[in-house]
């Protein structure tokens, strides 16, 4: 078994983006301050330290830069760092003006064990308003292919170097250097395309107003367009104001988003930390063909291996991690998220209804999160589309174990809602069923099996469906994607099917923070909010075996776990396709202390509870079983559904094909094999 607590296990890489008072034209004393701060890094598990642009000289020191005695100091504070450095596992990339073939370059150079891997300089050189880098150095951009003797080393020097971790395959990182990021294709672009999985940015970048934003958004970009890690480090403290500002920005993103970012204007040394997931890179990368289609050869990469070596146990993930990866925990967006998922549903089955020219919406009404966000989604449809109310026919269906707290919240619901609705007692036709089919409980025994459970299930849309055919209407479907994804519904003539089902692209934890979201920006009326609320806080149910006190009702989660866990086994199995032992490296990360987790305001102090390693375990086991092994028959029939949240869908026509009749072995014995019982 391989140590299911280490980073490097799984293919997390610690990188951090370091800052320091850089004193001007002094290369040994900002020497001295980077050996500090990699020492630091590295105590923390760091395996990539960078610096900002000339941070070894300071960026603003102007005609200094062409000084001899500056330019033969830089090399020797160089090697300074070298030396000092040669028992570190962390990648240092450094800022610093060298000469080549007589020309001077603004470089940045690559550190590892007190050996220089590679120099890469500047691109694109800003000469215009407050820049005239031009003056001093020459652009980069024709240097391939090339070689530098530095420090005694015959070094590789260009824009064509590429630096690759042999025992950390998915770490390849590509450099570019402040404006280099600022013209239309940025040298990065190219290096993505040719496998650079990091993108590291030394910058100076004076701080106008409004310039730090413009910064991000352009980070932000490119990290997503090159579907890569970007760390970028600018020029702070130390700098000369003798006609602009600097404000320290650091920054490292991962495919769009912003893992970490430091206050601006910081005093004294700054070390901003953060766990790049290369595991996640690879995989988008894998899934978007049109990545590799857009390979162009702008020249020939060089690639520059070294061994990393690293220790890295757990030292407490750094990196942002949803409890309910489905479900931000940013209240704006979480309030933008309900918007667009419910104008989705609503939008879908409005665009459905005028199509086929429907005359009546059918739904079953259990009182439960799922049948009441579709009756939500029903009502503002026919709403807009100046239909009535009733034309919205709702049935609650009592069966053997609906508990009257539920059937009241239905039709209090329904009747609120202003819908037609009746109450259909299934119980007389499932009993003459059980009796026709020579059933034990109906001669008296307390059997109460996948048959019993089903037969209720499967009366329940055949009623719906001919009750459709009655009134010329279709069946709304109420069946979520996280029930989709465990195989939690009833095959066939069940609550697997529908005429449309609104509710296929929702996963559970989503609904219920849409129910959330319906209350308190009051779109119906205070006394529908109210039954609204007592829906959310009564247990999730399929309400099939009969109660003992009639009072508690059979649990679903005890069944096939809290949905909790399954959504964020769900979210990174279809998203990503991870492995079940880095699912539940991450799930332990997130859910095994409370203290580390991040929960919303408003949900319900048993789902913010911690679950040890085991229970994850188990449950993950479940859910490969269920999701790989036992459910797919379900989804590849699944009626027409609309796609709602970036983390996927399970449409056979959309974001998941797969075998009907496939299995879970690979992925169970990946689990077993790797992840601890405790």
């Amino acid at each position: 078994m391989k140590n299911f607590y280490s980073l490097y296990e799984h293919n997390l890489l610690r990188g951090a983006t370091c800052n320091f008072v850089v004193k001007l034209a002094d290369p040994f004393e900002n020497a001295q301050q980077m050996i500090s701060l990699a020492e630091q890094a590295n105590q923390q598990g760091v395996a990539l330290c960078v610096f900002p642009e000339l941070s070894l000289t300071g960026y603003s020191i102007e005609d200094l830069r062409l000084q001899q005695i500056l330019l033969e100091t830089t090399v020797q504070a160089i090697g300074n760092i070298c030396q000092a450095t040669k028992h570190l596992t962390s990648i240092l990339v450094i800022g610093a003006p060298l000469v080549f073939k007589g020309a001077l370059y603004n470089c940045a150079i690559v550190l590892h064990k007190g050996q220089i891997l590679g120099i890469v300089p500047k691109t694109f050189l800003p000469n215009y308003r407050e820049f005239y880098e031009a003056r001093q150095f020459i652009s980069g951009q024709h240097t391939l292919q090339e070689e530098i003797t530095l420090l005694g080393q015959k070094v590789p020097f260009g824009v064509d170097l590429l630096f690759a971790a042999i025992d950390y395959p998915d770490f390849v990182m590509g450099i570019e250097i402040c404006e280099d990021l600022w013209v239309p294709i940025p040298p990065s672009s190219y290096a993505c395309i040719a496998g650079a999985t990091v993108i590291a940015n030394l910058s100076a970048s004076n701080i106008t107003i409004g310039k730090a934003e413009k910064r991000i958004l352009l980070c932000q970009s490119q990290s997503a367009r090159g579907i890569c890690a970007y760390l970028y480090a600018a020029a702070g403290q130390g700098e000369s104001s003798t006609d602009v500002a600097w404000d320290g920005q650091l920054s490292i993103i991962e495919n769009g988003q912003v893992l970490a970012q430091s206050d601006r204007f910081p005093e004294g040394q700054l070390c901003l930390v953060a766990d790049i997931d290369l595991d996640i890179l690879r995989q988008e990368r894998l899934q978007m063909g049109s990545f590799h289609q857009n390979e162009s050869a702008r020249y020939q990469y060089r690639t520059v291996e070294f061994t990393l070596n690293p220790t890295l146990e757990t030292i407490g993930l750094k990196r942002p991690l949803e409890r309910f990866p489905f479900v931000p925990s940013d209240t704006q967006r979480l309030e933008q998220d309900c918007f667009e998922a419910y104008m989705i549903q609503v939008s879908a089955l409005k665009q459905r209804i005028q199509a086929i020219g429907a005359k009546k919406l059918v739904i079953g009404i259990s009182g439960g999160l799922d049948s009441t966000q579709a009756l939500l989604v029903a009502v503002q449809v026919v709403d807009e589309l100046k239909m009535g109310r009733d034309a919205i026919l709702g049935y609650t269906m009592p069966g053997f174990g609906t508990s009257s707290e539920t059937k009241r919240n239905a039709e209090a619901l329904m009747e609120t809602l202003g819908i037609q609705w009746e109450c259909l007692d299934i119980r007389p036709a499932a009993e003459q069923m059980l009796i026709d089919m020579k059933h034990p409980y109906s001669e008296g025994q307390a059997v109460y099996d996948v048959t019993f459970e089903n037969v209720q299930a499967g009366l329940r849309t055949d009623y719906l469906f001919r009750l459709a055919n009655h009134h010329h209407g279709i069946v709304i479907g109420t069946g979520d994607l996280s029930e989709l994804a465990l195989g939690w519904c009833t095959y066939g003539v069940g609550d697997q099917m529908s005429h449309y089902n609104v509710n296929g692209g929702l996963p559970k934890t989503l609904i219920q923070h849409l129910i959330r979201w319906v209350i308190h920006s009051k779109r119906f009326s205070d006394e529908a909010g109210e039954i609204l609320q007592r829906i959310l806080d009564t247990e999730i149910s399929p309400e099939l075996i009969p109660s003992q006190d009639n009072k508690t009702l059979q649990s679903t989660e005890e069944k096939i776990g809290p949905y909790a866990l399954q959504d964020f086994n769900l979210y990174y199995s279809l998203r990503y396709g991870l492995k079940p032992s880095k699912i539940a490296f991450l799930s332990y990360s997130i859910w095994s202390d409370t203290q580390k987790g991040t929960w919303l305001e408003g949900f319900p102090e048993d789902k913010k509870k911690a679950y040890s390693l085991s229970e994850i375990r188990h449950w993950l086991e479940v859910f490969m079983k269920r999701f790989f092994a036992f459910s797919q028959f379900k989804r590849s029939a699944m009626p027409n559904s609309p796609k709602v949240s970036a983390g996927g869908g399970l449409s056979p026509r959309g974001d998941w094909r797969a075998p009907s009749d496939g299995n879970a072995t690979i992925w169970m014995n990946e689990l077993l094999e790797n992840v601890p019982e405790k």
